[in-house]
């Protein structure tokens, strides 16, 4: 277990102008990276992310801008998102049939994680099938109607596709958040899908057999999360594990799969902050190596979501705080810092590989403004949904 400390930290407080400025500059460098084509690229100078888009970062960084009041740029990014969708939909249809058949195709003929800014896919060896992301763009695509009124008419047939997609095909194993371990069914993945599902099931906006398709898939996912998916009284990394993993937190907040106010929600959060919480900054996983398993800025913004949702707002600021302190002088926000690494000697052989971690990291960015937004420290503040119906487990 990590030996943790809070102390020395204090609280900002939202009108602190230091934090606004940071707001203010990762919004800007948010809409100047963003492509012509709408899409957010991961990273403009890291080797292995530069001219990528993932559906996880981007739908999460359209977000971000959503409740930040940059309307535009987030629907630009689903303008993009649904140009990928539709120009395969043949493609994503053949994958529904021969599932449905019960000729599931491999892995490899899959629908990507991540695909060139232009919307095309790269030749790039990459551990490519992940559904996370098709789930958490439609979670943005319902936030988005919810907190601005927008319609989602001109997005109808990239969420029929995805919902078709994610309902035939959510109980396969395949890469998690960190792509990594393809041969898990990961907890967070699950419920990226059901809160996309759920979320876009509520805006009355599917035909009847794909709004049923998508609640009886939803309804299974929480079956399955509850038998299998938690262990201690907390969420785990995967399906039969006790292990937990920060990507959790999503589910928390801003996701709402998951009631933070809840035994499960809370033993999830204290758990995160028992084991992966060092000085507030969150590591992925116990056994991370990636770069060292340093510490993720954006993760403490998620636990700071977390935290906030549970009422714990001083944590959030806390929180907070500790990710402003990562910035560098330029403003730019690292995808982890290397203050507290689990396994110092894979920094460098990863260093050989790819140069130096990534930063900025556009997600990065994006989480520190949902989190500043939530908190009420931007022009733009996010006005907390209802917490999800619960049964007496807490899913």
């Amino acid at each position: 277990m990590i030996e943790k400390s809070m102390s020395g930290s204090t609280a900002t407080q939202t009108g602190d102008a230091p934090v606004r400025e940071l707001v203010r500059a990762s919004t800007r460098l948010i809409l100047e990276q963003q492509a012509p084509s709408g899409a957010y690229p991961a990273s403009p100078s890291f080797s292995a992310y530069a001219g990528y888009s993932w559906f996880r970062d981007g739908s999460y960084i359209a977000d971000a801008m959503s409740a930040a009041g940059e309307i535009e740029s987030a629907e630009r990014f689903f303008d993009w998102c649904s140009a990928v969708l539709t120009s395969r939909a043949d493609r994503i249809r053949h994958i529904v049939e021969e599932s449905r058949a019960g000729r599931p195709p491999s892995d490899e003929h899959m629908m990507p994680t991540r695909f060139l800014l232009d919307g095309s896919e790269g030749n790039d060896d990459w551990w490519d099938f992940q559904l996370d992301g098709y789930g958490t763009w439609l979670w943005a695509l319902a936030e988005h109607h919810t907190r601005h009124g927008r319609s989602l008419d001109r997005w109808t047939d990239a969420i029929a596709l995805t919902v078709d997609y994610l309902s035939c095909s959510w109980e396969r194993p395949c890469y998690d958040w960190w792509e990594e371990f393809a041969e898990h069914v990961h907890v967070s993945t699950l419920g990226c899908i059901a809160a996309g599902l759920s979320g876009i099931a509520a805006m009355e906006h599917l035909d009847r057999e794909r709004k049923s398709a998508a609640l009886t898939a939803t309804s299974s996912i929480r079956r399955r999360v509850e038998t299998d998916g938690v262990r201690a009284r907390h969420l785990t990394k995967w399906l039969g594990t006790e292990a937990v993993d920060a990507s959790l937190l999503a589910l928390i907040a801003p996701m709402n799969f998951l009631d933070p106010l809840s035994p499960i929600g809370g033993e999830t959060i204290a758990a995160i902050e028992d084991q992966l919480t060092v000085n507030n900054g969150v590591h992925r996983y116990l056994t991370d190596t990636y770069y060292g398993g340093g510490q993720w800025p954006l993760l403490s913004c998620f636990l700071g979501l977390a935290q906030e949702s549970a009422g714990n707002r001083s944590r959030a600021l806390e929180l907070l705080e500790w990710a402003a302190s990562t910035a560098e002088d330029n403003d730019d926000l690292p995808e982890q810092v290397e203050e507290h690494l689990l396994d110092a000697a894979h920094l460098q052989p990863w260093i050989d590989r790819w140069g130096p971690s990534a930063s900025p990291l556009l997600w990065s960015h994006a989480m520190f403004i949902r989190l500043a937004a939530a908190l009420g420290i931007t022009k733009h503040p996010h006005t907390p949904h209802s917490r999800p119906q619960t049964n007496d487990k807490g899913l």
